[in-house]
């Protein structure tokens, strides 16, 4: 039972004035999460400006755009500023636009994060999470729908995942969000599945989910790429702020928020 920082998604730059897009803005804002009581990181790497020649006109800084091919400096920057802190990326279809490049991209990571995520409403999703197992990488199976959950207990290797990821980014009523919920849960407990659950939501779902993962004593995540505000709705200085009202619901009595 623990809280993850995501602290950046793909939030345009606009959606908060310290959303972290470059790779040393990452790494920073990954030390001050951490420091504000994260147990573990997940974050999309951001591309590095290109001159139109191909020349890179400042490798730390970020065109904006996610990128595959990021994962491996940004991993390493933030190693470096977190050692011993688990860091994680996603492999969301959108970020390459196609799957082979999507596939090729991973293939050349050559300093690799501990997890990725997987989202199982992907076409590609089992290609992707075989090619991460060959890594070494662990995966985070992300589900959205009961469909996804219906999908994911389908797959022979299903139970090779560090964690259930139910992540209903696009529920934004509470009760309807709840539905889902408690229909996926009710597939993976059909299918016995005995995997760890990280439960989140997004925006207007953020808190009301955090408040469930702690009654359940499931693991959660706040930051940036779900929500920039805190429960009593001002908008957060930062992700750190975000963690840290986080962690303090998860320590009340009955949750127990570890590193």
């Amino acid at each position: 039972m623990i809280v993850q920082a995501c602290i950046n998604g793909a939030r345009p730059d606009d959606f908060h004035p310290r959303l972290p897009t470059t790779i040393d803005a990452i790494a920073d804002d990954a030390a001050s999460v951490v420091a504000a009581g994260a147990a573990e990181l997940h974050v999309h790497p951001r591309g590095a400006d290109v001159h139109p020649r191909g020349a890179d006109v400042h490798p730390r800084g970020g065109d904006g755009k996610e990128s595959l091919a990021a994962v491996s400096d940004t991993v390493a920057a933030i190693r470096r500023a977190c050692p011993g802190t688990l860091v994680g990326v996603s492999t969301g279809a959108w970020i390459e636009g196609d799957p082979e490049r999507t596939r090729q991209a991973i293939r050349q990571w050559h300093v690799l994060p501990d997890y990725a995520s997987v989202n199982l409403s992907e076409s590609d999703a089992p290609a992707v999470m075989q090619l991460l197992r060959e890594k070494g990488v662990g995966i985070e199976a992300g589900l959205a729908s009961v469909a996804d959950a219906e999908r994911f207990v389908s797959l022979n290797d299903h139970g090779r995942v560090l964690r259930v990821l139910i992540e209903l980014d696009h529920e934004q009523g509470f009760p309807l969000a709840r539905e889902t919920f408690n229909g996926i849960v009710d597939v993976l407990a059909r299918a016995k599945v005995s995997r760890p659950i990280l439960l989140h939501g997004f925006d207007g779902t953020v808190w009301p989910f955090v408040e469930l993962a702690r009654e359940r004593f499931y693991t959660t995540r706040v930051g940036l790429e779900d929500g920039k505000h805190l429960p009593d709705g001002t908008v957060a200085r930062d992700n750190a702020a975000l963690v840290a009202a986080a962690v303090g619901i998860f320590q009340r009595p009955g949750g127990a928020a570890r590193k």
